[in-house]
Formats: structure tokens, C-alpha cells, sequence
């Protein structure tokens, strides 16, 4: 059996520095991945239907703080990519709005990885 090749991903960034439990981050990213697909089928459809046909590759990545998030996303942005910046509502582990994660994509996996290929796996 070979691994199947795929042009389409989506990144999902995630901050380290908040601590966040294992449940609280696999919310986090559900939310970045939700948010993150359905603005780009508003936007991108013909790659959000290809994204889905491919399987959906995502990758969850991590950054250290709050500043390195937003320098991905203002990258991400400036290099036509769809975002999704994911705030918290409060209800549990952190303050109301406090910024956890950015959905990137789905978008052509070369054109996000110029804004995340040197970024660690979470």
C-alpha cells in the first residue's frame, strides 16, 4: 500500500505559552479547522472541495506566544492565504477572548508552507 500524495493541507498553529489542557487544545484546534475550512469555501471553493477529496491533511503546529501568532497570521494574510484567528469564549480554562489558535487553509500545501514550514509540530 502507498501513502497518497496530496497538493492541498491545512495548518493549525497553536499557543504553547497558555498552557492549555489536552482537551482545551483539541477544542482549540476544532474550532481553527471549522472556522478556518468554511471561510475558505466561501472564498477558495474549488480548493476547499479539492481539500476534502484529498482527505483533509491537516498539521497542528505550535508558537510560543501571542506575538508570534499574530506575526503568522499578518505572513499568512499578506500571502493571499485564509485565516482564522481563534478566540476563546471563557467558559472554562481561560479569560473571555483570549487568542489560542489560527487556522491556515486549506490552501495549496507550498503556498502555506512559506509562512509555516520552519514552525514545530505541537
Amino acid at each position: 500500500m502507498s501513502i497518497k500524495e496530496y497538493k492541498i493541507k491545512q495548518v493549525i498553529v497553536v499557543r504553547t505559552d497558555l498552557k492549555m489542557s489536552k482537551g482545551k487544545i483539541a477544542s482549540q484546534v476544532a474550532h481553527a479547522a471549522v472556522t478556518a475550512f468554511y471561510r475558505t469555501l466561501q472564498i477558495k471553493k474549488e480548493i476547499a472541495l479539492r481539500w476534502i477529496d484529498e482527505g483533509q491533511p491537516k498539521i497542528i503546529l505550535k508558537v510560543n506566544n501571542l506575538e508570534d501568532l499574530l506575526k503568522i497570521e499578518k505572513e499568512a494574510l499578506g500571502n493571499g492565504l485564509v485565516t482564522a484567528l481563534i478566540k476563546d469564549a471563557g467558559y472554562t480554562e481561560l479569560k473571555p477572548g483570549t487568542i489560542t489558535a489560527l487556522g491556515i487553509g486549506p490552501d495549496y500545501k507550498e503556498s502555506i508552507d512559506k509562512v509555516t514550514g520552519e514552525l514545530d509540530l505541537l
